[in-house]
C-alpha cells in the first residue's frame, strides 16, 4: 500500500514568500520549505494496481494549468487550532481541476471522502492543545493583509507520503504538465 496525494508544486517565490510568513508569525515547529504544496486530492492508502490507473488516466489527459492567488491566513479547528495555513482563491480553473483529477481518482477504484475542497497550503500543524486560537488570531492580524499577484501552475505531481516521527517525507512519484 502507498499513501498518496495529488498536488501542485509551489513556484520558488511562493515558497520564499510563505516562509517568510512562518519566520514572521513565530512558528515553533514550520512546515518545511520541501512540503510545502496545495493538495488537490488526498488519495490516501491505496494499492500500487489502482495508483497505476490513475497514473495512465492523468498521464492520457491534457489538463489546463491553474492560476494560484494567495488571499489570506487562516486556521482549521476553530477554538483548537490544529492547522495554520496560508489561504487560495478558488478559481475557476482551480476548481475544475481539482473536479477533474477527483473524478479520474474515482474512475480508478479509489475511494475519495466527499469534502468541500479549500485550497490552502499548510504552514504549522499542531498537536491538542498546542495552539492558542487568540494568539494565532493576533499573529496573523500583526501579518497584516496577506495577498500575492496570480502564478500560473505549470504541472501536477502525484507524491507519495512517507508518515516519519520526525515528520511526513513526500516524495514525487509522477510528473503531469498542465496546458497553459
Amino acid at each position: 500500500m502507498i499513501r498518496a496525494f495529488l498536488a501542485l508544486p509551489l513556484p520558488d517565490t511562493l515558497i520564499h514568500r510563505l516562509t517568510v510568513l512562518q519566520h514572521g508569525l513565530r512558528l515553533t515547529d514550520p512546515v518545511p520549505r520541501e512540503n510545502l504544496h496545495l493538495t488537490l486530492v488526498f488519495l490516501g492508502e491505496q494499492r500500487e494496481p489502482d495508483l497505476e490507473d490513475l497514473h495512465i488516466a492523468l498521464d492520457n489527459r491534457r489538463l489546463e494549468a491553474p492560476e494560484l492567488q494567495l488571499t489570506g491566513l487562516d486556521v482549521f479547528g476553530g477554538q483548537m487550532p490544529r492547522n495554520l495555513h496560508a489561504t487560495f482563491a478558488l478559481t475557476p480553473g482551480l476548481k475544475a481541476l481539482q473536479a477533474k483529477v477527483t473524478q479520474l481518482a474515482r474512475h480508478s477504484n479509489i475511494a475519495i471522502k466527499a469534502r468541500k475542497f479549500v485550497p490552502h497550503v499548510t504552514l504549522a500543524r499542531f498537536a491538542e492543545g498546542e495552539a492558542s486560537a487568540p494568539e494565532l488570531a493576533a499573529r496573523i492580524q500583526q501579518q497584516g493583509a496577506v495577498q500575492s499577484d496570480p502564478y500560473l501552475i505549470p504541472e501536477m505531481v502525484m507524491f507519495r507520503s512517507i508518515l516519519r516521527a520526525s515528520g511526513p517525507v513526500y516524495d514525487p512519484l509522477a510528473s503531469y504538465p498542465l496546458l497553459p
